[in-house]
This record gives structure tokens, C-alpha cells and sequence, in this order.
């Protein structure tokens, strides 16, 4: 298990060039979040890669990410890893009851709200604050289908404050800028 191979599977799966660079982010935020509690980042940047893979071609509940774990298990991605990616979502039923699970489950949507976010600024993640990112959260019209409900849940979950946890995945989205677009 590694990227090389995680992402060749992404690839195989995933066309759409706006969900490849909303994995990519979540893999960074991922990568980060493991680096500052000493995990191991590899697994946990190879779980933000692959959590939506399968999303393209299963895009309704309860299909993603039920199929998409069936697939990885086939694969030989461990039960860890595969309980992470469906914990990400609501209606699977699977707790968030480790750390990597509950980090994926609080960067998923956040990252999605800050890509669109750094999309209508200028200077795009550049310069994007914190305080820009909780204002737009509060126009419901604003990239309306991002669930403001699981970012705060996730905060809670990961007993983060709000303001810390978006100003992390700011920080950890800019490193890779060029790639997502930003």
C-alpha cells in the first residue's frame, strides 16, 4: 500500500477533474493532521486519497462508499483503512472510533467549503482567512451543497475549536495550491 498504487486506483475509478482535486486536498489536510499527531502519514494521506474513489461511479448512498470498500478489501487495503473512508459518511453506520477516522470525517466537507471558498477570492487560498470562510458558512446559498452541519459535527468529534481547525486545513491545502487549482 502506497500513493503510486492508491493513486492509480483514484485514477482508474475517478474522471472528474473537480473530485480528483477535492481527494488531493483531503489527502493533504490528512497528511498534515497525521504529521502533527505522529502517525503515520502515508496511511492516513492514503485515506483521504481514495475516501470519495469510488463516488463517480457509485454516487448514491448507500452505494458510496459501501462499494468502494468492498473493492479496497479485494485490493488487500486493511479494515482500518476501509472503516476510516466509510465512517466518512453519515448513513453508513460505521462509528468514527479512531483518530484517522474522525480527522477524514472533519476535513471531508471542510475542504470542499475552502475550495469554494478560495475559488471566488482573487488571490484565491492564497491570502483566504478564517473569518472569510465562517462568514460565507453563514450564507446558506453559498456552496449549498456542502453540509455546514458536518463541519461543525466534525469539529465537535475531533475536539477541535472551529477557528483552529480551519485556519490547519487552510495551511495544509496551500502546500499543494498548484495542483487543486488554488
Amino acid at each position: 500500500m502506497n500513493r503510486t498504487d492508491a493513486l492509480q486506483l483514484l485514477k482508474e475509478y475517478t474522471k472528474n477533474e473537480a473530485l480528483l482535486k477535492h481527494m488531493y486536498a483531503v489527502e493533504a489536510a490528512m497528511r498534515a493532521y497525521a504529521q502533527k499527531n505522529n502517525e503515520d502519514a502515508e496511511k492516513w494521506a492514503i485515506v483521504g486519497l481514495l475516501h470519495d474513489f469510488d463516488y463517480e461511479m457509485y454516487p448514491k448512498a448507500p452505494d458510496h462508499p459501501l462499494k468502494g470498500s468492498e473493492i479496497l478489501k479485494e485490493k488487500g487495503y486493511p479494515e482500518d483503512i476501509r472503516n476510516a473512508i466509510l465512517g466518512h459518511t453519515s448513513y453508513s453506520g460505521v462509528p468514527r472510533d479512531t483518530l484517522m477516522a474522525k480527522v477524514l470525517y472533519a476535513c471531508d466537507e471542510l475542504c470542499g467549503f475552502i475550495t469554494a471558498c478560495a475559488l471566488v477570492r482573487p488571490n484565491k487560498i492564497a491570502d483566504l482567512q478564517v473569518s472569510s470562510v465562517k462568514k460565507k458558512m453563514k450564507d446558506k446559498s453559498f456552496a449549498a451543497n456542502v453540509s455546514r452541519e458536518d463541519i461543525i459535527k466534525g469539529c465537535e468529534e475531533l475536539g477541535v475549536p472551529m477557528d483552529e481547525h480551519i485556519a490547519f486545513v487552510i495551511e495544509a491545502m496551500k502546500t499543494i495550491s498548484v495542483e487543486i487549482g488554488l
